[in-house]
């Protein structure tokens, strides 16, 4: 027989048996799209848990001011610690692995207007490099740069939130005045839209941000702080591998300028988002390694199903095979059919699991998401792991019941009843 008649034969006995054969496909095609929207869902979740923290900053570690809870160079503990602005120069100069340390003055209580509306947002002054650091992308105008810095100049960033309120829809911003604490600040730039879905002192877009210059000069630290102290430091590694190291050197520059002991974590507490997302990282490959495991148990228990059948298949079949072993059929030549109607149900099925599978992820991903969860992301590591462990159980599934078939006897083949 050759192949092209053995290929056809092959398909006239699936189609006489369709309802067993479909059902065979179907818990392959099962198996396949179970692996691949699994993982699919897992990567999904772990690509907009991580555009979440890109938009709350770039690797930062926010350094809040704290109490110290160890004795250290004859101090006692419980001495509260404030961040001052030389603790900035002593950061950049002692942290090699730093990229970024600026200061970060907020107040929450300034009487904030425009010719228009009244309103109540967070003011908070920074350096320049704030905008980069905590992914505020410009929509329109400019964020303040270091000549705004260097000349206390008074001029405003507005949240997009925080612009809508305070000028009538429809009207640019850009170039008016609001008002802090009834000084006029002037407009040069106003935020894009942000999703945020964590934050250590409010959303971004209900913000107005002000160089650190004239943040200092109008709106200073509240008692006990002084004129020379701030709220917090935000500090950028120069790379997620030197991460570590900044953050070791920056409490040892913390600890060093203020007379705690660098290891005194009660003192210099750090929101490290590096740190987070890296166990964030963990959780969802745990979920997504959980997920697909699910997924292969499917397509096992698919293959099951398909050796069953064949097993059936054969016995049902096996008046047929003696017929043909008599009339000088090779053993070769049964167990080749066989195993090719059995690749053909297992990679068939496979092809259409993979083609529902990706069809469904994009169907998904049309859908308005949660900022949290970025769709279903299938990946390329996902398909060739679900094409590998199809093949290798196909193979398992069709070449025993094809050695069976090859190694009947067609004498007693001859004789067999089906039923008996």
């Amino acid at each position: 027989m050759v192949l092209r008649d053995l290929i056809r034969d092959v398909f006239r006995t699936l189609w006489s048996h369709k309802l067993r054969t479909f059902l065979t496909m179907f818990g392959i095609a099962w198996g396949i799209v179970s692996i691949v929207l699994m993982v699919a869902a897992g990567e999904g979740l772990r690509k907009g848990q991580e555009e979440q923290t890109r938009n709350l900053g770039k690797d930062i570690m926010i350094v809040f001011h704290g109490r110290t809870s160890l004795q250290a160079g004859g101090t006692r503990a419980g001495r509260v610690v404030h961040w001052e602005d030389a603790d900035v120069q002593a950061v950049q100069a002692e942290g090699p692995d730093c990229q970024y340390a600026i200061p970060e003055l907020e107040q929450n209580d300034v009487r904030t207007h425009s010719n228009y509306n009244n309103a109540a947002f967070l003011v908070t002054g920074s350096y320049p490099e704030f905008g980069y650091i905590r992914s505020l992308n410009v929509g329109a105008g400019r964020f303040y740069n270091w000549d705004d810095q260097r000349e206390g100049r008074r001029v405003a960033f507005v949240g997009s939130d925080a612009a809508k309120q305070l000028f009538p829809e429809g009207r640019n911003p850009l170039g008016e005045n609001l008002y802090l604490n009834d000084i006029p600040y002037l407009v040069i730039g106003v935020m894009a839209s942000k999703k945020q879905d964590s934050s250590y002192d409010g959303w971004d877009v209900n913000k107005i941000f002000v160089p650190f210059g004239a943040m200092r000069r109008d709106f200073p630290d509240k008692p006990p702080g002084t004129a020379r102290t701030f709220d917090q430091l935000l500090v950028t590694p120069k790379s997620i591998q030197q991460h570590e190291g900044c953050k070791a050197q920056v409490r040892a520059a913390l600890g060093k300028m203020h007379n705690y002991d660098p290891t005194d974590k009660e003192a210099c507490p750090i929101w490290d988002t590096v740190q987070n997302a890296k166990a964030f990282a963990q959780m969802t490959d745990g979920m997504k390694y959980f997920l697909g495991a699910v997924g292969f148990v499917t397509l096992f228990l698919g293959g099951i199903g398909v050796m069953n059948v064949m097993m059936v298949a054969v016995r049902e079949r096996t008046r047929e095979i003696g017929v043909r072993k008599a009339l000088g059929a090779p053993a070769h030549a049964i167990m080749k059919q066989f195993f090719i109607e059995a690749m053909i149900i297992a990679l068939f099925s496979g092809a259409v699991g993979m083609g529902i599978a990706y069809g469904l992820c994009g169907l998904v991903d049309l859908l308005p998401m949660p900022a949290f969860f970025a769709g279903l992301v299938p990946t390329w590591q996902s398909g060739v792991l679900a094409c590998g462990l199809l093949g290798a159980i196909a193979v398992f599934s069709a070449l025993i019941p094809a050695r069976r078939a090859a190694s009947v006897d067609p004498i007693e083949a001859l004789r067999f009843e089906a039923g008996g």
